[in-house]
């Protein structure tokens, strides 16, 4: 009997006991290929040797230092580099252990940017329904994952919420996607004309979203005129890049596939890999010296910020991708998995759609391919599928509520940027064998 709270209170979870490159044993013995990372994490794998090493050398030199006393060479390394490869304008770096505490930080940082400016009256957030920024109350609060909202809503600050940029479920028959792209982003201009210009302090958003929809790449130009509208109206930018940054869509930043930066960047995930709890939040020059000519100081601190051991982690996983050249792997992976998936089930009446960038690839299912239905939410369809990979030695990352929160299925793809050619078409084998277990499909 686990005396751990579990995600889930009624399903009994097999014991991981060894985990290496691709594969994740189990105490019954059975290997499982790691399709998703996790929540698209592990993105060298497991058991990498370059990170044994460098978590056991910071080990023997500083495990903790509390940032309100000393910095630490692993910190200040992890930050040069970061913004040695970070997108244009970026000039300081946070360094924090989760996703939805990055988030938190950048919230504060865009509320204390426009209080240090002079106008303490900005205070609305905007991001967009169907996304996902955390689980902590402002990270929830400004996500558009309505499912996870529901029960703590009157827990949470008041947020507005535009269309997501979603061109499957949104463009319309005809349009090109030049116009889609400029029709969802007059969708935040709209709004920040209805709550007033001079009171809006941030638009937060996925650059490519992940989890709540299923690995959404936003149309052309559709950010080009997102950081327009920002500029025009004083809003800073959020970007969101935990799940979808660092290599993850085959650029470091999935930014610069779209020509832009935001004012504030947050990252995860593929940071660390999974070998420590890192996360990450970039910060521009200007936000800086607002900060700087101000008050002084960023008013906000967690005790295990800047912590070496995590600092250590993601500097050694960000010179493994650097030397290993590891993005063109994702890039060459990333096309041939979207091109086995799509010649294999690309006509099936059950996969309405097939779309990702990199090694982010999201499978949105229909139970009607022509009028895009999905299956009835009480199938349970999401979870069903999780199961019927694991039975297969598939771990998947399945989702629900792909459409607006209720209604819709989806299954997301992150395997390690060190997939093999022959490790993709396993992977898409057994999505093959799942789908046909549980949806007759093939």
């Amino acid at each position: 009997m686990s005396q751990i709270l579990h995600r889930s209170l009624s399903t009994a979870l097999p014991r991981a006991i060894k985990a290496e490159g691709i594969y994740v044993h189990d105490a019954d013995g059975k290997r499982y290929i790691d399709a998703c990372g996790g929540a698209a994490v592990s993105c060298l794998g497991h058991g990498h040797p370059r990170l044994r090493e460098a978590l056991m050398e910071q080990l023997d030199r500083v495990a903790y230092m509390h940032t309100g006393f000393f910095t630490t060479e692993a910190t200040e390394a992890l930050a040069t580099r970061l913004i040695q490869d970070a997108p244009a304008g970026f000039s300081h770096v946070m360094v924090l252990n989760g996703g939805s505490e990055a988030v938190e930080a950048a919230l504060k940082m865009a509320r204390q940017y426009h209080v240090e400016r002079g106008e303490p009256q900005r205070r609305h957030i905007i991001a967009r329904r169907q996304s996902y920024h955390g689980n902590t109350l402002g990270a929830l609060a400004t996500g558009g994952n309505m499912g996870r909202r529901k029960v703590h809503d009157p827990l949470l600050i008041e947020t507005h919420h535009i269309d997501p940029c979603f061109a499957y479920r949104y463009q319309h028959e005809g349009e090109s996607e030049a116009d889609y792209a400029a029709r969802a982003a007059q969708q935040l201009e709209d709004k920040i004309l209805a709550l007033g210009p001079d009171r809006v302090m941030a638009f937060v958003a996925e650059t490519v979203v992940g989890a709540t929809a299923g690995v959404v790449p936003p149309p052309a130009g559709y950010f080009r005129h997102i950081r327009e509208i920002c500029d025009r109206y004083g809003v800073l930018l959020i970007l969101d890049e935990i799940m979808c940054g660092m290599g993850r869509t085959g650029t470091l930043h999935a930014c610069e596939q779209e020509g832009v930066s935001g004012d504030i960047q947050v990252i995860a995930k593929g940071l660390g890999g999974g070998y420590q709890p890192v996360s990450a939040v970039l910060v521009s020059q200007k936000v800086h010296d607002a900060f700087l000519h101000g008050s002084g100081a960023f008013v906000h601190g967690h005790t295990y910020m800047g912590h070496p051991m995590a600092a250590a982690a993601a500097l050694a996983v960000q010179e493994v991708i650097a030397e290993e050249n590891l993005l063109r792997n994702v890039q060459a992976r990333g096309t041939q998995m979207l091109d086995l998936l799509r010649g294999r089930f690309g006509n099936s009446s059950y996969l309405g759609d097939i779309r990702g960038r990199g090694l982010f690839i999201g499978l949105e299912l229909v139970r009607d391919r022509s009028s895009k239905a999905p299956f009835d939410p009480g199938l349970g369809l999401a979870g069903r599928l999780k199961a019927a990979a694991m039975s297969n030695g598939l771990m998947i990352y399945p989702g629900s509520g792909t459409i607006d929160g209720t209604s819709g299925d989806h299954i997301l793809l992150a395997p390690p940027y060190v997939v093999s050619e022959e490790d993709v078409e396993e992977i898409v084998d057994r999505i093959g064998l799942t789908l046909e277990q549980v949806l007759g499909a093939n």
